[in-house]
């Protein structure tokens, strides 16, 4: 079954679809529909029972599921079409996708299509966590949904793995909701939170171990103890029932693996230029299924700049230049946006180029602009922190854009 043609079809009801559903209406885009699978608003969001979320957004600060209720205020008051529980199962050609929802399958069609579904947390088996198979090892993601809609708490004396943002945040739900974590262990040989969100769980009283590995998983139904080698060598071993993954976020990106746009191997999302379309031209994306992983504020504040752009397109209808890529040396990671259009609209959705490293590196970070230096910097940087480069004007007139890294000697 077809629908009528709609002028943008945003999936993914988080921060950045929101965002970008509500821009568009609010500059005079009449038929915008937002579909999401959940039968709310408010993305990951919803399932965070701690604050701050909004103050940047809304000028006040909400708990996650409070702040998921003011996304689904905002997106009403703008008159945005907005349909739960509904799931989309492939993205077609000439902006058509394939919807399953209670009524069934059907197609919907759009002049425009904006993706935002998102990342989650790699569950184990991505990891390669050696050991046994017990019940009791979780994501941050399947805890916070125990505890905001079940009122459960699958563990008492957890191990949490990794030291981004969101173990904070893991933490943080541990301790305000009967569980005392009894080690915070990082692979990584420093913390990958910033200062001074990094200090947190020494000053809760958690133990932090930096450059742990975990070499063993203990259970026969439940999880009973992990082993791990501290950084000096030393194996410890912590008699606990549950282990909380965090982090090591990969983007919900399987529209895009199944299409021909497809993805980028340093991000897992697709390539984007800087006004968020892909190499499809009536496709955008927007939020982080392009990197994962950045907070709920950025996501927002970046799926209404693409929203922006995307109505500022569809004003102007004119036929899109091909793109140029932008290449980078290793270790960064990945770039966004990693293309560039000089047809792209006059105010950009992205003003800066947002990198990512594999590892930590110490050296010169600099942008050149078919061949010439156009911007650097020095210093050291460090993975999973976002590092931006400005755009330069005239950088999409460019035929090669180049980020070089040269290591410190």
């Amino acid at each position: 079954m077809s629908g009528a043609m709609n002028d943008v079809i945003v999936v993914g009801g988080g921060p950045a679809g929101v965002a970008a559903a509500v821009e568009l209406r609010r500059r005079g885009v009449e038929r915008v529909v937002l579909l999401d699978r959940e039968p709310e608003l408010g993305g990951a969001t919803r399932h965070c029972s701690h604050s701050p979320f909004g103050m940047r957004e809304f000028g006040r600060v909400y708990l996650g599921a409070a702040y998921g209720r003011r996304l689904a205020q905002e997106a009403g008051q703008a008159g945005v079409d907005v349909r739960l529980g509904h799931s989309v199962v492939r993205m077609l050609d000439g902006g058509q996708l394939e919807v399953a929802s209670a009524r069934g399958v059907e197609t919907l069609s759009a002049r425009r299509l904006m993706i935002a579904t998102g990342a989650r947390e790699r569950p184990r088996a991505d990891r390669l966590l050696p050991g046994d198979r017990p019940i009791g090892v979780v994501t941050t993601g399947t805890l916070q949904a125990y505890v905001a809609f079940h009122g459960l708490m699958p563990f008492r004396r957890p191990v949490i793995l990794g030291s981004e943002l969101v173990s904070l945040s893991a933490v943080l739900t541990c301790l305000t909701h009967g569980a005392r974590p009894l080690a915070l262990l990082e692979s990584a040989p420093h913390p990958l939170a910033r200062a001074p969100f990094a200090w947190f769980p020494r000053i809760a009283g958690v133990p932090f171990h930096c450059g742990a590995e975990v070499i063993d998983i203990r259970g026969v139904d439940r999880v009973e103890a992990v082993a791990f080698r501290r950084s000096d060598g030393a194996v410890e071993t912590l008699a606990c029932d549950g282990v909380l993954l965090t982090g090591r976020f990969t983007p919900e990106s399987a529209l895009f693996r199944q299409s021909p746009i497809g993805v980028e191997a340093g991000s897992a999302g697709p390539a984007i230029d800087q006004d968020g379309r892909t190499a499809d031209p009536v496709v955008f994306a927007s939020g982080n299924i392009l990197r994962a992983v950045e907070t709920g504020g950025w996501a927002f504040r970046e799926g209404r700049a693409v929203g922006r752009a995307i109505a500022a397109d569809l004003a102007r209808d004119a036929q899109v230049a091909p793109p140029v890529p932008v290449t980078f040396d290793p270790p960064v990671k990945l770039v966004v946006p990693g293309l560039l259009r000089r047809d792209a609209g006059t105010e950009p959705a992205f003003r800066d180029f947002q990198l990512r490293f594999l590892r930590r590196a110490r050296g010169r970070l600099s942008l050149a602009l078919d061949g010439s230096e156009v911007w650097s910097g020095e210093g050291t940087f460090l993975p999973e922190r976002r590092i931006l480069v400005p755009i330069p004007p005239g950088a999409a007139e460019a035929g090669a854009v180049h980020v070089r890294f040269r290591e410190a000697g």
